[in-house]
């Protein structure tokens, strides 16, 4: 078996946007979503925030709201960070493009080298690349295309880069994850299930694999704190969000395990991944 998870690399910095009111208006449900409670969602994010900072240790960076920008929370879908570059993606939605202004002007402001997607033909959500540590999967999603993968394979040159088809309405990282540096997490559906049977026979570095009942619990994410001698952790839905995949969890014994919860954001679409923007690496001075 090899050693992946040698580039996941010590985390520094979290980037978070506020929860605007529009999220939970008519115009946050323009895209078909349902209302939410706005009040129970920025106290969600509030907390989210709040583990980033003083149970991980990160320093925390929060944008603002943006009223024009219900989904803006979502800015996970706006960035690929390794490293010290930064893609900033093309979302498929149109009416999510703006979201990335504020995303790239905050990710400049610490000193991180920016590409952009200037090919008008590809679309690319954060959510639907998954880095491993040794090797990024895309999604082939509603939202990302083949043309948004190889650009992820143009700017990340260091790293194989392959293609999983994603066969459900979830993005990439909505039905797998990593769980530790050598273990994937994934749902029980068909999708999540088919989605990692195609990274194990992609890959050249093979993966423990653990299954849990619920794909959304897979949307995790592994972060190795700053200080040294500090065990990594497991950033998860809780168990007031997911009961039923709890005890699959506790076998991942070599995490600290950070429970959180965004059920109430969840119904703006919004993963645990697609809350935040973490660096694994410090940012020039």
């Amino acid at each position: 078996m090899g050693t992946p998870g040698e580039g996941l690399g010590r985390c520094s910095h979290a980037l978070i946007r506020g929860v605007p009111e529009s999220l939970a208006s008519g115009e946050g449900a323009g895209a078909g979503l349902p209302a939410l409670d706005l009040a129970k969602a920025q106290r969600e994010h509030g907390v989210l925030g709040g583990k980033l900072r003083q149970r991980l240790g990160l320093q925390l960076l929060e944008l603002p709201p943006e009223e024009s920008l219900p989904l803006g929370p979502l800015l996970g879908d706006t960035a690929v960070i390794q490293g010290d570059t930064a893609l900033i993606t093309r979302p498929w939605s149109p009416s999510r493009r703006p979201e990335v202004d504020g995303v790239r002007k905050a990710l400049q402001d610490l000193g991180l080298r920016i590409v952009e997607m200037g090919d008008e033909n590809a679309t690319l959500d954060g959510t639907d690349v998954l880095f491993t540590g040794r090797e990024f999967f895309v999604g082939l999603s509603k939202w990302t295309n083949h043309r948004g993968a190889e650009i992820v394979a143009d700017t990340f040159r260091d790293f194989a880069v392959s293609t999983v088809p994603v066969s459900s309405s979830s993005h990439l990282r909505g039905l797998c994850g990593m769980g530790g540096p050598r273990t994937v997490v994934a749902g029980s559906s068909e999708a999540a299930q088919k989605a990692v049977r195609a990274m194990a026979v992609l890959t050249d570095h093979p993966y423990a694999s653990l299954t849990l009942p619920d794909d959304a619990a897979a949307d995790c994410l592994f972060l190795r704190p700053g200080l040294p001698g500090v065990p990594p952790f497991l950033l998860h839905r809780g168990g007031g969000d997911l009961p039923n995949s709890q005890e699959a969890l506790q076998k991942l014994s070599d995490v600290t395990l950070v429970p959180v919860s965004c059920s109430e954001l969840e119904k703006a679409g919004a993963g645990l991944s697609s809350l935040c923007l973490v660096l694994s690496t410090r940012p020039h001075s």
